[in-house]
């Protein structure tokens, strides 16, 4: 007796990212490093402070802190936004190698001091922006709550003059 295929076959799961996930990135990705290549074009370093990918990593920080939040906390999950805009565009946003880069340029042109302070500053400024990122969304998404809040308790005290006042 002959089985057919389908009966002896088990489920496939997907254990990873789909081409409509993969897509996302690479749209994303796309974006984030055009606007990187686009302020480092406006602003380049030549063999001073790179200003423009060190503003680059910091905001790009600052967004990832803020997004996250939203992503995580706040908003519904939704299958694609986090690839798109986490992975994808503040990814290709943000730069670890074009920073390794800039030190190792700073340091080949014997500016040791300057390398030391792009290297030490950028890491610092990073790691306050994805805080002050976090901490920022979730004081906009408490806002509401609190805006809320200060009407019901505005509300209740006027029920409870307008209830002295009936007593009186």
């Amino acid at each position: 007796m002959l089985r057919s295929r389908s009966s002896t076959r088990r489920p496939h799961h997907a254990s990873g990212p789909g081409a409509a996930d993969l897509a996302a990135i690479a749209v994303g990705g796309g974006i984030g490093s055009v606007a990187r290549y686009l302020l480092s074009a406006a602003f380049p370093a030549g063999h001073g402070f790179p200003w423009a990918i060190f503003a680059a990593n910091v905001s790009g920080c600052f967004c990832l802190g803020l997004l996250m939040v939203y992503l995580l906390e706040v908003w519904p999950p939704r299958r694609f936004l986090r690839p798109f805009l986490a992975v994808g565009l503040i990814g290709g946003y943000t730069t670890f190698s074009t920073y390794a880069g800039g030190v190792m340029t700073l340091l080949t042109s014997h500016a040791a001091a300057l390398a030391d302070a792009y290297a030490l500053t950028s890491i610092l400024a990073a790691l306050v922006a994805v805080w002050c990122g976090m901490k920022a969304a979730r004081t906009a998404a408490s806002l509401p709550t609190r805006i809320l809040e200060r009407r019901e308790r505005g509300a209740e005290f006027e029920r409870g003059a307008e209830f002295e006042r009936g007593a009186e």
